[in-house]
């Protein structure tokens, strides 16, 4: 799909993840494609992002890549540095905007598995870091951002184990278990696809394609029935400055976007 074109599919994944990031908004930013995510937009389209990290950093200006939410490269320039406590409390409270995770399984109502592949709890074919905080951050966030790679075997009809809630069931399912209304899944960015969620249903949906991807193969890539936005755009590629920021100042190792 992207043979001929100057970035890979990670770098595209990232640079559409970032465009979602609004500035003067506060986000808590999980590890790996998210981190490289905000730090793209604090870099570019969102100078003022409030960038927030579970282990307790506040509103960092990140320099280096951190390789974990605890590393110390997340307090780099940071106005506060404090625990856990406090960041969940801001959540708690109402004041967190956006959380961005990943996740082994994802589901037609964004809901996430970490937790384990396969088998039982006791004795699963695979076992996964588990939640660490992304139950807590996807409960109380208004939005909650989601960045996969995109196949059947993530994109599911059930998931294995459920770690962290989406929209649970459907309609007034969250509300319903407990959690604060109004928040949930906002969008999913995967290697073929900028994805929402449909108003009424709450199931995912479309919205634009990646370049090159076809409606069809985005259905023979997913385990469960898709909907379609009406109108379906082409992802705007990464332009020259978000990839020489991408692979010279956020991630020159190619960690996470690989190298070129």
């Amino acid at each position: 799909m992207l043979e001929d074109r100057r970035y890979n599919l990670m770098e595209l994944m990232v640079t559409v993840a970032a465009r979602q990031l609004e500035d003067g908004k506060t986000a808590v930013i999980g590890t790996g494609m998210p981190l490289a995510a905000a730090m793209l937009a604090q870099k570019t389209k969102a100078p003022n992002l409030i960038i927030m990290f579970e282990a307790g950093s506040i509103a960092p200006q990140l320099t280096k890549l951190p390789l974990s939410v605890a590393d110390s490269n997340t307090q780099t320039g940071a106005l506060m540095h404090l625990s856990m406590n406090e960041i969940m409390e801001a959540c708690q409270r109402g004041t967190v905007d956006y959380t961005f995770l990943g996740g082994a399984q994802i589901d037609c109502y964004g809901n996430l598995n970490s937790t384990i592949i396969g088998g039982t709890f006791q004795k699963p074919k695979v076992r996964l870091p588990g939640s660490g905080g992304a139950n807590d951050l996807a409960s109380l966030c208004w939005k909650t951002l989601i960045i996969t790679p995109h196949d059947k075997r993530r994109f599911v009809r059930k998931l294995d184990f459920l770690t962290t809630p989406g929209y649970l069931t459907g309609s007034g399912a969250r509300e319903r278990a407990g959690l604060p209304p109004g928040t949930g899944p906002y969008k999913v960015i995967s290697t073929m696809a900028l994805m929402g969620y449909d108003p009424e249903t709450l199931r995912m949906r479309v919205e634009n394609l990646h370049p090159g991807v076809t409606k069809s193969e985005i259905i023979a890539n997913t385990g469960f029935e898709l909907l379609f936005a009406d109108q379906l755009p082409v992802s705007d590629e990464p332009t020259d400055e978000e990839l020489a920021i991408l692979r010279n100042e956020i991630d020159p190792q190619g960690l996470i976007i690989g190298k070129n």
